[in-house]
C-alpha cells in the first residue's frame, strides 16, 4: 500500500512519497547523514 503525505507551505504544495522516504533513509543509515529523516525542498531557479 502506498502512503503520500502532502506539505503545505504559502503557496508551495510538496507530495511526500513515505515509500520513497524510507527507501532514502535505509540507504542513508550507513553514512552517518541526518538529511535523511527531513524532506527537502525543490531547487528554486533564479
Amino acid at each position: 500500500m502506498i502512503y503520500t503525505r502532502l506539505v503545505i507551505e504559502g503557496n508551495a504544495v510538496y507530495e511526500i512519497d513515505d515509500e520513497c522516504l524510507k527507501k532514502r533513509e535505509e540507504r542513508n543509515r550507513g553514512k552517518g547523514s541526518d538529511k535523511g529523516n527531513r524532506p527537502t525542498r525543490p531547487s528554486k531557479g533564479k
